[in-house]
């Protein structure tokens, strides 16, 4: 069996994690106020409803959670690697290969993941623009 080497998984990794890494947005509703100021101002209030979440602490801190992923995987996957590796006679190449594996998957993980909003930033955002006449109806 062959297995993908380090650097390739690190490059796959890489180009997965760029379709990942924007966070979702409020979708709004149609009502007089969006229609009166534009999507252009609204998209600047999104914005600025968003620093302010961030600012008060409402922020999901998403790169603690990727490395916290990261690190998990690489973990259970040099201990399933070594324990392989042992029933095949090679208990340090499976630790390795495992952890190498592991880690990668632990990071798409926390990248795939890491779209959605927490959701005290989520409550944050759409109360904000509710109190600025928007009527947020999700997230995409």
């Amino acid at each position: 069996m062959k297995f993908i080497s380090i650097q390739t998984a690190v490059v796959l990794a890489m180009v997965f994690s760029m379709s990942a890494c924007s966070m979702k947005r409020p979708v709004l509703y149609p009502n007089k106020h969006l229609d009166k100021v534009g999507k252009e101002a609204a998209q600047a209030d999104i914005d600025e409803c968003m620093r302010l979440a961030s600012e008060h602490g409402a922020d999901s801190k998403t790169g603690e959670k990727v490395a916290t992923r990261t690190v998990a995987g690489a973990a259970i996957g040099a201990a399933t690697g070594a324990a392989i590796g042992a029933v095949l006679g090679h208990a340090g190449r499976g630790a390795a290969t495992g952890a190498a594996g592991g880690g990668v998957g632990g990071l798409m993980t926390g990248l795939f993941s890491s779209r959605e909003p927490d959701p005290v930033f989520r409550s944050f955002v759409e109360k904000c623009l509710q109190k600025k006449g928007y009527e947020p109806v999700g997230w995409r």
